[in-house]
């Protein structure tokens, strides 16, 4: 098989398992679907460093597979294992209405791309787009969530959507700017699991509405 096909391909699986992680009813479920998701985005860096002979691109397939598969999710378990998780505060979206949305999204991804003139994407726009798209759905997760928790892998969702756009746009970008990404995704999440707790602590609940008890 062609190793641009099998990007494709993975890209596809990527918005699969997104669309898993914002339908999660649990955080420890939405947690373990995001290391899988970002196995795939793992995969799909490797498959990339394959075809497009980019050494660098296995360390940060390396990097990726230690903070996002193991570290990011394992912070998120731990610290959110005092806090609740047998409510389901739902979302403004049913599965339906966001398998549809996501659809819409890819598609005006998509179209947005087909202007891009690059010859080192010329072969992966559907990839693009669906980096573009996840970038986006990963927005949509934050705003349609109620539960504080799911905003937060709204944000990683955005992340691995731009984190992946990088690595088709620049696949020989230096070993620093992955290290960069990394770090900055690690620290991100510890802060936003921190301040979670303290609003938990402070108002007893994970309900984004109660926010607004906080209003001067």
């Amino acid at each position: 098989m062609d190793g641009t096909l099998i990007v494709n391909n993975l890209a596809g699986l990527l918005i699969i398992t997104s669309l898993m992680v914002c339908g999660a009813g649990k955080i420890k479920s939405a947690a373990k679907l995001y290391a899988v998701q970002s196995f795939v985005l793992v995969l799909i860096f490797l498959a990339l460093g394959i075809t497009q002979h980019a050494e660098e691109l296995y360390l940060w397939s390396a990097t990726a597979l230690v903070t996002k598969v193991i570290l990011v999710p394992l912070i998120m378990l731990r610290a959110f294992r005092s806090l609740p998780d047998t409510e389901d505060l739902g979302s403004m979206l049913s599965p339906a209405w966001l398998v549809l949305v996501a659809a819409v999204i890819v598609g005006l991804s998509y179209y947005a791309v087909l202007s891009v003139n690059l010859a080192v994407v010329a072969k992966l726009k559907p990839a693009l787009a669906v980096s573009l798209g996840h970038f986006f759905l990963g927005l949509v997760c934050i705003v349609s969530q109620r539960n504080i928790l799911k905003q937060i892998f709204g944000y990683c969702l955005m992340e691995n959507g731009a984190h992946l756009t990088l690595a088709l746009m620049a696949s020989k970008a230096p070993e620093i700017v992955e290290i960069g990404i990394a770090t900055d995704a690690i620290f991100a999440v510890i802060i936003m699991a921190l301040l979670s707790r303290k609003i938990f602590r402070t108002l007893q609940t994970l309900d984004v509405r109660a926010l607004t008890s906080l209003k001067g």
